[in-house]
């Protein structure tokens, strides 16, 4: 959790798909060609992250080759962190893309030190840890798709059943709260309580 106005903010963002032409028409991203949506979401990266500020990229980053992925990691500002997702694995086999990141992890959970705190993952994790104690679940892998609205109801049907208010978001950049742009847990939250609340 961050704020503005000079403190260090920590930011999340999943399924960037840099350079992976299919995905233009898988997620339906408004882009003509694949060059235009890595241009628009490094874009859309540098306006809402400063050089002091984390982000964590929650798995699939890019299609590009090493060389053309480390190049574009560069132009991205923060402190970089990776939930390695299944399309990362050759490409952190490489020193270059490797040294883009402060860590490189599998999953990974973040404490706020008030009792709750964040699991990070690329894949969605419907019975996540400390899901009962005020915790968040943000991961991506399943974009806009089926799978995403099936973990969409399971979040329900465990709310219903469980009288408990889990909380899990899919950050993939394609997502309307998202918007191909790095976002705080704060951000994540408001966009999603104005939906369910409109």
């Amino acid at each position: 959790m961050a704020l503005k106005g000079g403190i260090k903010m920590t930011f999340y963002i999943a399924d960037l798909h840099l350079g992976h032409k299919n995905v233009l028409r898988f997620d339906n991203r408004p882009f003509s060609t694949i060059e235009e949506n890595d241009e628009y979401i490094i874009a859309q990266w540098n306006e809402a992250v400063s050089d002091d500020d984390d982000v964590w990229i929650l798995g699939d980053i890019s299609w590009h080759s090493a060389s053309k992925t480390a190049e574009l990691l560069k132009r991205l500002k923060g402190r970089k962190h990776l939930c390695i997702g299944n399309h990362d694995h050759k490409l952190i086999k490489s020193a270059d893309v490797r040294q883009q990141f402060v860590e490189i992890v599998d999953y990974k959970e973040i404490s706020f030190g008030d009792g709750t705190g964040v699991v990070l993952c690329h894949y969605p994790i419907p019975c996540y840890n400390k899901h009962f104690y005020g915790w968040y679940h943000l991961y991506g892998h399943v974009h806009s798709t089926f799978e995403w609205r099936m973990m969409a109801e399971v979040q329900t049907k465990m709310r219903e059943v469980h009288n408990a208010k889990i909380e899990m978001y899919n950050v993939g950049c394609m997502m309307t709260y998202m918007r191909y742009r790095p976002r705080t847990l704060e951000e994540i939250l408001e966009a999603n309580n104005r939906t369910h609340n409109s």
